[in-house]
C-alpha cells in the first residue's frame, strides 16, 4: 500500500476541493478546455524543470512510496500526477472563494441599529 502513498495524498487533495466545484460554483471542470489550456504549459514546464533536477542530482524519490512508473525520463508517474492535480486544486480554491466574495459583495446582510 505504501507504493501508493503519494497517488492517495493527490487523490485526496482533489476530493477535498471537489465540494468547491459542486456546491461554491468553481466552474472549473465545467470549463474542461480552459482549464486544459492552462494545464498543458504547466505540466510541460514543470517536467522539464524536473528532469532537470533529477539529472543533477538536486532530488529523487523515495521508491518505497511511489508506484516506480516512471513516465518521462526518471519522472515517476505521480509527480506528472502532481502538477495536474495540485495546481487544479489551486485554481477551485481560487474561484470557489471568489464566487463566495462576489455573491456577498452583491447580497450584503442588512444592517440593523
Amino acid at each position: 500500500m505504501s507504493h501508493f502513498a503519494y497517488l492517495a495524498v493527490l487523490v485526496v487533495c482533489l476530493l477535498g476541493t471537489l465540494p468547491l466545484e459542486l456546491f461554491l460554483g468553481a466552474k472549473v471542470y465545467r470549463n474542461w478546455r480552459r482549464l486544459l489550456v492552462v494545464m498543458v504549459p504547466v505540466v510541460i514546464v514543470y517536467t522539464i524543470w524536473d528532469v532537470y533536477a533529477i539529472a543533477k542530482g538536486h532530488w529523487t524519490f523515495d521508491s518505497n512510496h511511489i508506484t516506480n512508473i516512471m513516465v518521462v525520463a526518471h519522472v515517476p508517474l505521480e509527480e506528472i500526477c502532481f502538477f495536474i492535480a495540485i495546481p487544479i486544486c489551486s485554481i477551485l480554491t481560487f474561484e470557489a472563494v471568489g464566487n463566495v466574495l462576489l455573491r456577498t459583495a452583491k447580497h450584503p446582510e442588512s444592517e440593523q441599529s
